[in-house]
């Protein structure tokens, strides 16, 4: 644990020092969030944040290769990482395009399949689909790489939509990763299996990175991750999770960390646990995508009716929407981690009482200030 925790510190400390240097490049370069009707920032900010996350979790990747514990890891630990990481750059690298040319919307998804089809090339696949009855279903040569490409560009696609307030993605997603993490490390504590893993390692290097952007990101905000950060962050925490299935025998996985008694919950977290930590974003996706295909106009186009716009309409101010969502996002990442691994009634009456209070306060705390 006490690497993990190194790595996480490596990270922050990282993207936290390279941001500055990432900001000044992107005002050279006029890379720049101009003020459009959508947005809700005041003035033009700078973009490439995502060189700063990238190079904290490429400093994170290049500590934890030395750590006395890590060091000594399977190589598929560290092979799968830089699988994740080789997506990473590509991705970023698009982005960075974007956020200086613009690119449209086709090119950047384009980008965002080639990037998730070099992670699925060099290795890093869903293995297999556990099952109701507590087997799995392996995914055969044809399938794996194509439900693999489907899950990672979902996702990048989803935390894109988020980024829509400072901090906002940055808090999320690193919310989500502490979540992911704490799965996977108990997951092989429980089952007495190695707790050197790439889910861990990668993990715990975006989620230091998420929390040492934030300071030059939460509102009001110097600079923006831009989509070189959300693309990034969204193929990490997804191939991140992937990793998983690929590393831990299916037999513990599929058990989870209550047994076999656990059943299909427990076997399903490595695919649904980064959907349940994007649920809202999701959600918000698609109903951005039905919403704009019934008004004739592109999935693609942009328009101000988001969740976070819409938190901001009934009252609630830039900084409060975002801790709301950050309270969301918590909610759901820790409390599917809770109800799937630790059953029981307990653990249902607290998520339902969490649940009560973001609703009361997501609905009421407006006219409480008023």
């Amino acid at each position: 644990m006490r690497e993990y925790v190194l790595i996480f510190m490596v990270s922050a400390a990282v993207t936290y020092l390279l941001a500055g240097v990432a900001r000044v490049a992107a005002l050279r370069v006029g890379a720049l969030a101009e003020v459009r009707d959508r947005d809700v920032h005041a003035v033009p900010i700078p973009y490439f944040g995502g060189l700063a996350i990238l190079g904290g979790l490429g400093a994170a990747y290049l500590v934890a290769r030395h750590l006395p514990f890590l060091s000594t890891a399977d190589q598929a630990v560290f092979d799968d990482a830089r699988a994740v990481l080789a997506g990473g750059v590509l991705v970023c690298a698009v982005g960075v395009l974007d956020d200086v040319f613009e690119l449209d919307a086709l090119t950047k998804f384009g980008g965002q399949l080639l990037a998730a089809g070099v992670v699925a090339f060099l290795g890093v696949q869903l293995i297999y689909v556990p099952l109701p009855n507590g087997g799995f279903q392996a995914m055969d040569p044809t399938q794996a790489p194509l439900f693999t490409v489907f899950l990672i560009v979902a996702t990048v696609n989803a935390v894109n939509f988020v980024d829509g307030l400072d901090g906002l993605a940055a808090g999320v997603i690193g919310i989500g990763a502490v979540a992911f993490f704490a799965y996977a490390y108990l997951l092989a504590v429980e089952n007495d299996q190695t707790r050197a893993l790439t889910a861990a390692l990668l993990t715990a290097a975006l989620a230091g990175a998420c929390a040492g952007f934030l300071p030059h990101n939460f509102f009001p905000a110097r600079m923006f991750m831009g989509d070189s950060g959300s693309m990034l962050i969204g193929l990490v925490l997804a191939g991140g999770a992937l990793t998983l299935t690929g590393q831990l025998p299916v037999q513990e996985v599929t058990e989870g960390l209550g047994g076999a008694e656990a059943g299909l919950q427990a076997a399903l977290l490595p695919l649904l646990l980064p959907v349940a930590i994007l649920l809202v974003p999701f959600l918000d996706l698609l109903l951005a995508v039905v919403r704009r295909t019934r008004a004739g106009r592109s999935p693609f186009s942009p328009d101000k009716l988001h969740l976070h716009h819409r938190l901001l309409e009934i009252g609630h101010s830039h900084r409060r929407a975002v801790l709301l969502m950050y309270a969301i996002a918590g909610l759901v990442a820790f409390g599917t981690v809770v109800v799937s691994l630790a059953a029981g009634w307990r653990s249902l009456a607290a998520v339902g009482v969490l649940a009560a209070l973001t609703a009361v306060a997501v609905r009421w705390l407006p006219r409480w200030s008023s």
